[in-house]
């Protein structure tokens, strides 16, 4: 059995200050063989950001691993976006934008898909999804983990990043079992199952740490992995409370169909019974400078 911690979307410099401690203990507290962060540590990948983001990280007790957000990279100093774009997150945070990490029998490769000649959409580069599945690994479960989704539900404003649907047909059919992503400020896992890849479940991590009051909650999420079922733990917040609620719990199991769902969908997930998406809600708009 092996324990994944899913975060994303910290946005330290717009970050609800009075939830870092308990977010921090309820991590710990996991007790996560791996703690994966899907970008977007920082608000405006400024100096100082990067610093807090370092030093909550720091606090972690389980090794980390993360990938850059597109809001890792600075905004408004325009040359250094162009010409050095990861300087500081390469000092802060990693020296490597796309890790790899072995847990027990998990093997999560890092990709990174930020783009930092656009404000917000992604990319995949040339050559990138060739090396993942390269270093795939027969007998264990593969994830990737990127900020951007490889598949967006309907409802959804935000463009994919570039290569996005070649990239997910081409994970899927080599094997690869989940994929972890950000970006949008709105979890989903269990709707997407139902618009065509039952092979690779794709979670989707709201924000655990952003002060945006359009999100309504913060959140993070654990996976526990044990051969081919896996629970997960929502961790949730909400922006008119001041900790965290006890966990909402979701199971899935593989088999020669894909992944199947072991309970019924539910107000967790971002879909309504039946499959049908809610509203998307407010905040997730393809502008230069909002937050998500």
């Amino acid at each position: 059995m092996t324990r994944i911690a899913h975060l994303s979307d910290l946005h330290f410099g717009f970050h609800r200050q009075a939830l870092v401690g308990p977010l921090l203990d309820r991590v710990n507290r996991a007790r996560a063989d791996l703690v994966v962060v899907t970008g977007d540590l920082t608000h405006r990948g400024r100096p100082g950001q990067f610093r807090d983001a370092a030093r909550f990280l720091a606090r972690i007790n389980a090794p980390v691993m993360a990938v850059p957000g597109n809001h890792d990279v600075p905004l408004y100093n325009i040359p250094v976006r162009f010409v050095a774009p990861w300087v500081e997150y390469r000092q802060a945070i990693d020296p490597q934008l796309a890790p790899t990490r072995a847990a027990g029998r998990v093997r999560v490769l890092g990709l990174n898909s930020v783009d930092p000649f656009t404000w917000q959409r992604g990319v995949i580069r040339d050559g990138e999804i060739g090396r993942l599945i390269a270093g795939f690994d027969a007998l264990a479960t593969n994830i990737v983990a990127l900020h951007h989704p490889l598949q967006h539900l309907p409802g959804i404003d935000k463009q994919l990043a570039r290569r996005a649907p070649q990239a997910l047909r081409r994970l899927e059919d080599a094997g690869a079992q989940i994929v972890l992503s950000g970006h949008l400020h709105l979890w989903t896992a269990q709707a997407l199952l139902a618009h065509g890849h039952r092979h690779i479940l794709q979670i989707q991590a709201g924000t655990a740490l952003c002060a945006r009051l359009g999100d309504l909650q913060n959140e993070f999420a654990v996976l526990e992995i044990e051969g081919d079922h896996l629970t997960i733990e929502r961790h949730i917040a909400r922006m008119d409370e001041d900790g965290f609620r006890p966990p909402e719990m979701l199971a899935f199991r593989r088999g020669v169909q894909g992944w199947q769902a072991l309970d019924p969908a539910t107000p967790a997930d971002h879909s309504a019974a039946g499959g049908q998406p809610v509203p998307t809600l407010p905040g997730a708009t393809e502008t230069a400078f909002s937050t998500a």
